[in-house]
């Protein structure tokens, strides 16, 4: 499987940074320092476009680091970017420190997971197969 990138931008091309990552890095596209104020969004722009094979979904996540020493993540987690998008990559950052929160340019603010998808059938039915759970919905099963 390949992924096609061009890449606008002076960062590197994504990267895995370990063997075992199921993520790879996502650097800012940015001239100057960007800074949120508490509970303050901003689309964050990557300089990357990349092309998916069929059947494959790219997911932007949150960098658990940043999340908990900074309280920046991403807002609409995980976003999913289709194979037939052709646009700019961006990121939807917003901080939930109580502190402004600074994005230096070529700074790492995500990370993207590239993962198999299907478009099952759709079928509208009249009842639905029985199981032990049942409707059991939100905290149905206790806490320990």
């Amino acid at each position: 499987m390949t992924v096609k990138f061009i890449n606008k931008s002076n960062n590197p091309l994504p990267k895995y940074e370990s063997t075992q990552a199921a993520g790879m890095d996502i650097r800012c596209n940015i001239a100057e320092a960007v800074t949120l104020q508490p509970l303050e969004r901003k689309l964050i722009p990557t300089g990357l476009f990349m092309q998916l094979p069929e059947g494959y979904e790219a997911q932007i996540r949150p960098r658990s680091g940043l999340a908990l020493k900074r309280g920046l993540t991403v807002l609409n987690t995980p976003g999913t970017i289709d194979s037939d998008y052709r646009g700019e990559v961006g990121v939807i950052l917003i901080n939930l420190s109580n502190e402004p929160q600074t994005i230096e340019p070529a700074e790492r603010i995500c990370q993207m997971v590239i993962a198999r998808h299907e478009q099952p059938e759709i079928v509208q039915v009249e009842e639905l197969d029985e199981t032990e759970r049942g409707a059991g919905g939100f905290g149905h099963s206790g806490v320990k």
